[in-house]
């Protein structure tokens, strides 16, 4: 019963969504030439097969990354609670080091597979 509210603001915005998709299919300009119907890259023209197969070690690398990143997140709310909770210091302190150690134990995994080598 609680959650009523959010199901109908995700309700309108995928109806705002959806209804901001077919008005401009309906009512956008439709003049298709050859100069608009190409690929745009960087301004430069394209050549060669666009069916160009990249290396899993590219998805891998960004699939780290944003891993990696995200979990990072965590220290800038540990060092504003820091600061202000001194009668448990010694808690906070040791979580963030658990923390830590289970990344760099992540990390020298990552690095021991090989994931991040470019060859």
């Amino acid at each position: 019963m609680e959650y009523i509210p959010v199901l109908i603001l995700m309700a309108v915005g995928a109806a705002i969504g959806a209804g901001a998709m077919v008005l401009s299919s309906l009512l956008g300009p439709k003049a298709p030439n050859r100069r608009k119907n190409m690929a745009f890259e960087c301004g430069m023209e394209p050549h060669g097969d666009a069916k160009h197969r990249f290396s899993v070690r590219f998805y891998l690398v960004a699939i780290l990354f944003l891993l990696f990143d995200v979990e990072v997140l965590f220290f800038y709310p540990w060092a504003v609670v820091f600061k202000q909770y001194l009668s448990i210091n010694a808690f906070i302190l040791i979580e963030m080091a658990l923390f830590v150690l289970i990344l760099l134990v992540g990390y020298f995994y990552v690095l021991g597979k090989g994931a991040l080598e470019w060859d």
